[in-house]
């Protein structure tokens, strides 16, 4: 139901608003009503670059989502949780929670990583229960057949590496955003915040046996 003030929208990645049901960026059409979020204290140019100019003349709020036929606004991710796989947009946060459901499955995350044919393609990293001593390759099919069953074929979901953990700041934070870097052979700055470096090494290690975090 509409908010008083607030022109709420869902745009694409042109800035287009997208029709009832479609998966997209959560925008608020400009003027804001008075006195809300002015600035970033000392900020300003930080706060312009971060807000408003990703869609000139909205407020880009970061999240991603959808606006059904009644008009009811449905928070779905961040917006940098959403992959663009052959024209399609996704959510990686959504494939997580499919493999989390993943009885063996005690942690998860996915991320997007660059395809040569479909511009990004999801890749599922797993940590197993403790206890677990089950071939790798049946829980990566048994993954791929979760995904395909619950968000469908054209999430084109394939890739699973079975790790023994997951790389995160001290505060328990994934890094996926370093995830993706290293998979898509990219350079990348060390978080400053990160738990334990030695993590990394084995991330590269398992991207490497399916090719990718190829070294230069």
């Amino acid at each position: 139901v509409p908010m008083p003030g607030y022109d709420v929208q869902i745009l694409n990645e042109a800035g287009e608003p997208q029709p009832a049901g479609t998966l997209g960026s959560i925008a608020i059409k400009l003027p804001l009503p008075p006195g809300t979020l002015p600035t970033l204290w000392n900020a300003e140019d930080r706060f312009r670059k971060s807000y408003l100019t990703t869609y000139p003349g909205y407020y880009e709020t970061g999240d991603a989502g959808r606006i059904d036929e009644d008009g009811y606004l449905y928070i779905m991710a961040r917006t940098d949780d959403v992959i663009n796989v052959a024209g399609h947009r996704l959510s990686t946060g959504a494939m997580e929670e499919v493999l989390a459901g993943h009885p063996d499955v005690a942690e998860c995350a996915v991320i997007g990583v660059n395809d040569p044919l479909k511009g990004q393609a999801p890749m599922g990293f797993v940590c197993l229960s403790k206890g677990v001593d089950r071939p790798h390759a049946e829980i990566a099919a048994e993954c791929q057949q979760r995904v395909r069953d619950q968000i469908g074929p054209v999430a084109a979901y394939k890739m699973t590496l079975v790790v023994d953990r997951l790389p995160k700041t001290r505060s328990g934070k994934i890094l996926r955003a370093t995830m993706v870097k290293l998979a898509d052979a990219e350079p990348f700055k060390l978080p400053a915040t990160i738990d334990d470096p030695a993590i990394l090494d084995e991330i590269k290690s398992a991207l490497q046996t399916i090719g990718y975090a190829k070294d230069t």
